[in-house]
């Protein structure tokens, strides 16, 4: 690889690794994350995991359909479905994430919409009912705020054309 090829942050996931909260990947047919991967351009993480959680884990969702700044701003918190909070973890996950990709000097990030971390378009409401709401999860919004474009998952031809 060059040394002046762009790193891009991804959510690990979504190069197979079983991380999800349900122990399960989210690997879709991406041409592009295979080619970027070969490459080594790609920078894998999971805020999650590196919050401390285990796999598999209860499903989180940002409450009172909130999003990741109102969590960053101390103004929500995320909850597991039986109602415990977890926010601490997901903010320890996502400055962890930030870290890595600050020390790999990424740009940009590809994440897992509808996470409570990784959402970058789209994340659950907070009531486990699986409703979404246009927002963002608590590390795409931390990378955002430091600089970092975040693209959805099903977004990979609008980053490939940023490159």
């Amino acid at each position: 690889m060059a040394d002046d090829m762009e790193k891009i942050l991804v959510s690990g996931c979504l190069l197979g690794q079983p991380i999800r909260y349900d122990g399960t990947s989210k690997q879709g047919a991406s041409g592009l994350l295979a080619r970027w991967q070969a490459e080594g351009r790609l920078v894998a993480t999971c805020p999650e995991l590196a919050g401390g959680f285990p796999t598999p884990r209860p499903p989180a969702e940002i409450a009172d359909g909130r999003d990741g700044g109102d969590v960053l701003d101390g103004r929500a918190r995320i909850v597991e479905r039986g109602g415990c909070d977890v926010t601490a973890g997901y903010l320890a996950g996502a400055q962890a994430t930030l870290a890595l990709a600050q020390a790999h000097r990424c740009r940009y990030a590809v994440l897992t919409d509808a996470s409570p971390s990784c959402g970058s378009t789209r994340i659950y409401d907070g009531r486990f009912a699986g409703f979404a709401h246009a927002g963002a999860g608590v590390t795409a919004v931390l990378l955002r705020r430091h600089g970092i474009e975040v693209f959805a998952h099903d977004d990979l031809e609008r980053l490939a054309a940023r490159l």
